[in-house]
Parts: structure tokens; C-alpha cells; sequence
């Protein structure tokens, strides 16, 4: 900003230094064409006036009405005094700043501002009358200056009406730029939030059964060491997995990419309902034979709904649960059943991430316990 301020002083500056050099110019030629034998040669006078007529340029954005009003006043009296001021060029760029300044305004000061510019033809008319000029033989020159002075005010208008327009079109430009921004930072919070989602399930799901499996390997490693040995294996195998899924979580979050290794057939869900089996929960399927192809985000939602619910009846059940899965040609539901602990109410963080899961796909998920059963269903909808 004050960079752009003081290019715009030493504009103003340059200006007004070309307006004197111009109005000197047509002063000490005499004016234009043949001189006027009667008219006042450049002295120090006319020089001093010609300063004063032009000096008020550099200010003509801050004060542009009384720069105008200078201006106009000293063209006036050099031409009142016979000096030669054909084109009264600092006076014109002094009436335009005016026009770009006031065209705008309200009415009562861009009517003085119009006054006062459309009000310097007359003057100068009066000037020349006051030393016995016939007007009359000066019309065609006079009518030429306020046809110019009419098309200054409205240049200076078009000027300010495109100075608005660019404006504008900056602060659109800014707008957009900064709801880009916001909906940028949005996307990163709605991303980081989905990770923390996804890394709840997967490592509460692995936890849930590595902490089987331990126990069971515990159990049985001096009666049963065979099956204490699978358990082991288990344990491996999930930490395994469990660590895939959070590398594949965070690349994700990384690189800005969708996941490529979206569980989408219905085989993903016999899996792992056998993994739960494995681990030791007893669960009754029913399972279609044939899925119809779902979109990306309802597979993987389906995925991490039913693998979250699993969790759930291994950990605060009694051990048993029974799925049911049903796929229509616009939607994919979800139905889990099992008995539950007494005084578990189950109102933690996998609740609310399986129901925000469905509630942006624009689906639903009751989850209620009723009579020692706890039951969750889901509804996404694909089409």
C-alpha cells in the first residue's frame, strides 16, 4: 500500500510538471496559429500564474475540487489579462479529476462539481467581455471548450465506472481465492477426521483380537499347543494387517489420493466374518450369493460398518452374533445382531463414526439394546 501510494504521488508530481511545461509552451509561442498582436507576451506574471494553473495537479486525488478550483481561477485571469492561453491544458486534466472523483457521488456534490466545471466556459466568456472582446467572434473557440469540458466529465465518469468494475473484479478474485482456501481447509479437516475414523476401527478391531488371541494362546499353550501356535499366528497376522491399513491411511492423507484397495466384492465381508470366527466369535451369516457392483465409498462404508459392529459384540457381547446382509438394486443393508452385557450402554466413538459413515452416503443406522440384544442396522443407499 505504500509503495502504491507514493507511485501515485510522483504521477500526480510528473503531471502537474507536464501541465506547466505544456502551458508555457502555448504561452511563450504566442498561442497558436498567427499571433495575436494585442495579446500579453510571456513574463514573469504569466509565468507565475502558469504555476498556479498547473501546480494544483499534484494533488488532484486528494483534493481535486479545490486543485480545480485553482486551476480554473488562474487560466481565468491569464486569459483576463490578454495572455495567450489557447488550450488551457492543466485547467482541462484538472476538470477531469473532478469528474472521476465526484461522477459518483451524491447528488448535491456532484451537481456543485458539474456547476462548477460546465461553469468555466461562461467565466473565461465573462473574462474576455470584461475587456471588451466581442464574445460573439470568440463563440466558435468557446463552444469548442465546452464541448471538450463536457467530454472530460463524462471520460472521468467512464474512468471511475471501470475503476469500479476492476475493483470489483479484485475483490471477486479475493472472494473466491479465500472460499477456496476455507473449502481447502475444510476438505483437510473433514480428511483428518476420516483418518482418525478409520484409524479408530482398524486398531480397535485389532486390538480386540490380538487381546483374544493372547488369551487364548495363554491358555492353551501347555495344554493345546497347537491351537495356542494358530492363535499366535492370528496375532501376527492382524498386527500385520493392522499395520498395512495405517500406512495405507496415512499415504492417503499424504499423497491426497483415493484408496485403491477398497474392499468392493462381497468376499471382503465372508473374510472377515471368518477372521471373527477365528478369533472366536460364533456368528450366523446370511450372506447374498451375488452383489450387486457398489460404488467405492458404500463398499468401504459397508466394510468398516459391519467390521466396527463385529468389534463390538466380541468385546462387550457374550460371544455370539448373528449378520445379516441384504443387497437391493438401490440400496445395501446391514443388520447385526447379538446378546449384550448388562449395564453396556455402548455409546462410544465406533457408534458415532459408523453413523456418520452412513449419514454421508445418505443413508441411516439405528443402534439399540432391547431385552438383553443388542441390534445395529444400517441402510446405504447407492444410487
Amino acid at each position: 500500500m505504500a509503495n502504491t501510494g507514493a507511485r501515485r504521488t510522483a504521477a500526480d508530481l510528473a503531471l502537474a510538471i507536464a501541465g506547466l511545461a505544456a502551458t508555457l509552451a502555448v504561452l511563450g509561442s504566442d498561442g497558436f496559429g498567427t499571433p495575436d498582436p494585442r495579446s500579453r507576451h510571456l513574463d514573469l506574471l504569466g509565468a507565475g500564474l502558469a504555476v498556479l494553473a498547473s501546480a494544483p495537479l499534484a494533488v488532484r486525488r486528494r483534493a481535486p475540487a479545490a486543485g480545480f478550483a485553482v486551476s480554473a481561477l488562474a487560466s481565468v485571469v491569464l486569459l483576463r489579462l490578454g495572455y495567450p492561453l489557447d488550450a488551457p491544458l492543466a485547467t482541462a486534466a484538472a476538470a477531469y479529476a473532478v469528474a472521476v472523483a465526484y461522477s459518483g457521488a451524491r447528488p448535491g456534490p456532484r451537481f456543485l462539481a458539474l456547476t462548477g466545471v460546465t461553469a468555466f466556459v461562461p467565466a473565461v466568456a465573462l473574462a474576455y467581455a470584461s475587456v471588451g472582446v466581442r464574445v460573439w467572434d470568440i463563440s466558435t473557440e468557446l463552444l469548442a471548450w465546452a464541448a471538450a469540458f463536457a467530454g472530460l466529465w463524462i471520460a472521468g465518469d467512464r474512468t471511475r465506472l471501470r475503476a469500479l468494475r476492476l475493483a470489483e473484479a479484485e475483490e471477486n478474485a479475493a472472494r473466491v481465492l479465500a472460499d477456496a482456501e476455507r473449502d481447502r481447509r475444510l476438505a483437510a479437516a473433514d480428511e483428518r477426521t476420516r483418518i482418525a475414523r478409520e484409524l479408530h476401527d482398524s486398531a480397535g478391531h485389532a486390538i480386540n483380537v490380538i487381546l483374544v488371541q493372547a488369551g487364548a494362546a495363554r491358555l492353551l499353550q501347555d495344554r493345546d499347543p497347537d491351537r495356542a501356535r494358530a492363535a499366535l499366528g492370528t496375532v501376527e497376522a492382524v498386527a500385520r494387517e493392522t499395520i498395512a491399513d495405517i500406512d495405507r491411511l496415512v499415504r492417503a492423507l499424504r499423497d491426497n489420493r483415493d484408496e485403491q484397495d477398497v474392499p468392493a466384492d462381497p468376499g471382503a465381508l465372508h473374510e472377515l466374518i471368518d477372521r471373527h470366527r477365528g478369533s472366536g466369535l460364533r456368528i450366523a451369516a446370511d450372506l447374498p450369493a451375488s452383489v450387486v457392483p457398489l460404488p467405492r465409498s458404500v463398499a468401504w462404508a459397508a466394510y468398516r460398518i459391519l467390521q466396527e459392529a463385529l468389534t463390538n459384540a466380541a468385546r462387550h457381547g457374550e460371544g455370539s452374533a448373528a449378520v445379516a446382509v441384504r443387497s437391493g438394486p438401490d440400496r445395501l443393508e446391514i443388520d447385526v445382531t447379538n446378546p449384550f452385557q448388562a449395564g453396556d450402554r455402548r455409546n462410544g466413538h465406533g457408534i458415532v463414526g459408523m453413523r456418520e459413515r452412513a449419514t454421508l452416503l445418505g443413508g441411516t443406522l439405528h443402534a439399540d439394546g432391547m431385552n438383553g440384544q443388542f441390534r445395529l442396522t444400517a441402510v446405504l443407499p447407492h444410487r
